[in-house]
C-alpha cells in the first residue's frame, strides 16, 4: 500500500496519505540483517555443540535492549509453555519457545526421497517439489536460479525457505499490482443471501 501511494504522488494525483500503521521495517531488519534472527539461527545450526540455551543467549546478547521489536516474554499463564523471547509484530506481540529449533532446522528432506517425488506420476506432488534441488540439482538444473545448494554445502530448512521467499519477492517486484476489493455479502456465510445494508456499508 505504501508503494501504491508513492506512485500516486509521482503521478500528481490529489491524495491524502493514509497511515495503515504498518511500518514494519524495524521488524523486518530484526529478522533479515546480518546478525538478525535468521542469521543467528543459521549460524547456530552449523555448530554441532550449539544448544537451545546457547541460541537463546546469542539472541538476547544481540537484540535484547537493542531492538524495540525484541523483548522479554511475559510469564506464562497456567498450562502454557514458557517462552524464550517475544517479537512485537504489527498486529501484536507474539511469544516464542525455541525448544528444538536447531534440530528441526538441520532436518532437510532427504534428496533421494525428493527425486522420487519429482519422478512420480502425481502432478500435484511434482509441482510441490519442482523447485527443490534434490540430488539432480535445482528445478531448472540447466543453470537457472533454483534453490540449489552449493556442492558439498550445508543446507538448512530456514535457508531454503528464505531462498524461496526471495524468489517470490523478485517475481512480485517484477509485476504490476492490481487490487481486488472483496465484498462480504452476509454475516451468516450463506450462499445466495445478500445483506444490502452490510454491502453498502463496505462500499461507502
Amino acid at each position: 500500500f505504501v508503494l501504491e501511494q508513492e506512485e500516486y504522488k509521482r503521478e500528481g494525483i490529489d491524495w491524502v496519505f493514509v497511515d495503515f500503521g504498518m511500518d514494519l521495517q524495524s521488524c523486518i531488519e530484526l529478522f533479515e540483517k546480518p546478525l538478525g534472527l535468521l542469521s543467528i539461527l543459521e549460524e547456530e545450526s552449523m555448530f554441532p555443540k550449539a544448544t537451545d540455551k546457547s541460541f537463546t543467549e546469542k539472541l538476547n546478547a544481540n537484540h535484547l535492549g537493542k531492538s524495540p521489536n525484541f523483548i522479554k516474554p511475559k510469564p506464562p499463564k497456567p498450562g502454557q509453555v514458557e517462552a524464550h523471547f517475544a517479537i512485537v509484530h504489527y498486529a501484536g506481540t507474539v511469544a516464542y519457545n525455541l525448544s528444538g529449533w536447531l534440530e528441526k532446522n538441520k532436518d532437510p528432506l532427504n534428496d533421494t526421497v525428493v527425486d522420487q517425488f519429482k519422478k512420480g506420476t502425481n502432478e500435484l506432488v511434482q509441482l510441490i517439489f519442482a523447485d527443490h534441488p534434490g540430488q539432480s540439482g535445482g528445478g531448472d538444473a540447466g543453470g537457472g536460479k533454483g534453490r540449489g545448494k552449493k556442492s558439498g554445502g550445508f543446507s538448512t530448512v530456514s535457508s531454503g525457505y528464505r531462498d524461496q521467499l526471495n524468489n517470490l519477492m523478485r517475481t512480485l517486484n517484477s509485476t504490476s499490482p492490481h487490487f481486488i476489493r472483496c465484498i462480504v455479502p452476509n454475516e451468516i456465510k450463506a450462499p445466495g443471501v445478500v445483506d444490502a445494508a452490510l454491502v453498502m456499508h463496505q462500499l461507502t
